[in-house]
């Protein structure tokens, strides 16, 4: 198989949006940044008896429970309760953080940055240089 080289049209015209980007970012990267560590979600479980709130990266800042839960002394299921309601939580805080950050990240970027997924980044950037 034959190595294809990037189209040149291709290549500059993602170089050409990368420094439009880059301009964007400088002017609003502080705001951006203070905007997303400022994101806080809340939560509450399907039976409205733990509400959690967390911080920008899934961190638990406030823990609530109903004093009716301890009408159903189920350890397991308070616990299974808790955790659902903060993997929702975290889930939503991650979503804020990305549409915080879309005015200069494009969302799919983000997100491929907040899972670590170099594959997906690096191959949004190959498939740009070749004007795929």
């Amino acid at each position: 198989m034959e190595p294809t080289t990037p189209d040149t049209t291709a290549l500059r015209a993602y170089a050409e949006q990368l420094q439009r980007q880059f301009e964007t970012m400088v002017t609003e990267a502080p705001a951006v940044m203070a905007r997303a560590k400022a994101v806080q979600v809340t939560e509450k479980s399907r039976d409205g008896l733990v509400t959690v709130t967390v911080g920008p990266r899934g961190d638990l800042v406030r823990l609530d429970l109903d004093p009716r839960i301890y009408r159903r002394p189920d350890s397991r299921e308070l616990a299974d309760t808790i955790t659902e309601t903060v993997q929702k939580a975290v889930a939503a805080a991650r979503e804020a953080v990305v549409d915080t950050f879309s005015v200069i990240v494009p969302p799919e970027q983000m997100r491929a940055t907040l899972d670590g997924d170099l594959d997906t980044i690096i191959g949004d950037i190959d498939r740009r240089t070749r004007g795929a």
